[in-house]
């Protein structure tokens, strides 16, 4: 499993806005380059982007959940 890690501290939004569906599901391929989720540090939204390209993504946090800087967010199988 190849991990997608976040680049900053803050609360990971799994869509782009309340009420839409998610930018990627569990189970969903992957891309590089792919937003997989959003980081809210302070009012400002920052793309969470995947370096590698896999299958079967899987998320390890829940949506709105507060993470540490190189937590795991994902992973790739």
């Amino acid at each position: 499993m190849t991990p997608i890690h976040s680049p900053l501290p803050g609360t990971f939004y799994r869509s782009a806005a309340p009420g839409q569906p998610p930018l990627k599901a569990d189970g969903d391929a992957v891309a590089i380059g792919d937003v997989i989720g959003l980081i809210e540090v302070m009012k400002s939204f920052h793309e969470v982007k995947s370096e590698v390209a896999g299958e079967n993504i899987r998320f390890l946090v829940d949506n709105e959940d507060p993470v540490m800087a190189g937590a795991a967010l994902a992973e790739l199988g």
